[in-house]
Parts: C-alpha cells; sequence; structure tokens
C-alpha cells in the first residue's frame, strides 16, 4: 500500500520533535555534569584557598597543560567556581535544578546577585521563562525580584514551547559544553553522540 503523504509528514514531523527533544535532553544532562564538575573543583580550590592567589593561577596553568584544547580553565573561570561552591554544594545541584541554566547564566548571577535566595529565584524564573543569558541580566538590572514583591499579579506560567525557548537554543550553542564533551571544530552528530555516552558512562 502507497504511503499518504499528510500522514507521512505528521509521522515525520513527531520524529523530528523526539529526536530534538532527546539531544536536548542530553545536553541538559550534560551541562548537569558540568556544573557538577565546576562544584567539585570549585571544593577543591576552597579546601586550599590558604594557599592563596598563586594556586589558583599554578592550578590554571596545570589543568591548561594536561587539557591543552579545553578553554573553561582560566584563572578567572576557576575563581568562578570557588564562588559557585561557596554558595552551593553539589546536592545543591539537583535541588534547586541548578543544571538547567549554562554556566554563563550562573556567571551572570554570581557577578549581580549578592543573595543566595535571590539566586536561585532567578534560576527558577529563567527556567520558567527561558530567559536567555542577555534576558536574565536585564531582568536582575531591573531589580525584578524586588519589583515582584510588591506586585503579585504578575504571571510566569506562560512559558515557551521548548523548540521555541531562549534558554534550551543558548544551552544547546553553549561553547561550555562542547568543550565539555571535546568537540572538535568539525564534529559529525555520531561522534558527539559518542561523546556523551563516554561521560555519561564515566559518572554511572
Amino acid at each position: 500500500m502507497l504511503q499518504n503523504d499528510n500522514e507521512y509528514n505528521e509521522i515525520l514531523k513527531a520524529a523530528f520533535i523526539f529526536i530534538r527533544k532527546a539531544q536536548y535532553n542530553a545536553i541538559l544532562n550534560t551541562n548537569y555534569i558540568l556544573i557538577k564538575r565546576n562544584c567539585q573543583i570549585g571544593n577543591l580550590i576552597i579546601l586550599k584557598s590558604e594557599w592563596g592567589n598563586k594556586f589558583i593561577d599554578n592550578l590554571a596553568k596545570d589543568i591548561k597543560r594536561e587539557f591543552p584544547n579545553s578553554t573553561g580553565f582560566s584563572v578567572r573561570n576557576l575563581k568562578y567556581m570557588k564562588k559557585f561552591a561557596t554558595l552551593f554544594n553539589e546536592n545543591d545541584i539537583e535541588k534547586y535544578n541548578l543544571g538547567a541554566l549554562t554556566w554563563y547564566h550562573h556567571i551572570a548571577l554570581m557577578d549581580k546577585v549578592r543573595k543566595k535566595e535571590q539566586y536561585i529565584w532567578y534560576v527558577q524564573k529563567t527556567i520558567e521563562n527561558g530567559w536567555s543569558h542577555n534576558i536574565l541580566v536585564l531582568q536582575i538590572e531591573s531589580n525584578l525580584y524586588l519589583r515582584q514583591l510588591g506586585d503579585k499579579t504578575q504571571n510566569f506560567n506562560n512559558r515557551l514551547p521548548d523548540n521555541q525557548s531562549e534558554l534550551a537554543i543558548q544551552t544547546m550553542k553553549d561553547p561550555y559544553i562542547f568543550d565539555f564533551v571535546g568537540m572538535r571544530e568539525k564534529m559529525i552528530e555520531t561522534d558527539i553522540e559518542h561523546e556523551l555516552v563516554k561521560i555519561f558512562q564515566n559518572y554511572c
């Protein structure tokens, strides 16, 4: 029996949705592992904080020597990892769904939000509304957290569909993610899947 073009197109659309959803979920899982790794490195730095800034300088150089193709271990970024670990422990990452945001989002939050409860509030609102890094910064700079305390009429339940969410798009394109999985400049999809599987196996 010949396939019906309309029915086939519907099947094809459904397949595309499942594929994109699986890809996004894989990236989110990888992002969770990346955030957890950053927290773990931050804890190591805190553990030897009495060694001072020279310790972080040496750590950055030695990590770069061991992983020459990685770009996420600058002195500045290691200091962010330390700051993140002072705010949250590893259990908090799952508790507050911190792995749903990119590291760029967390850097913005660490730069602009002083109190932990406000930080967590912005995390939840970013997830609910699919805010990109830039939109999150605008919301923080406009004091949205303080304004919402006096305005109970705001509706944060109108979420963007996943495939239109700025947060989803930014997460898929996050260079920290692809640096984390060891992505080469021109990498085919099966290579990406292979790298992701290797990471998951290492944490199982």
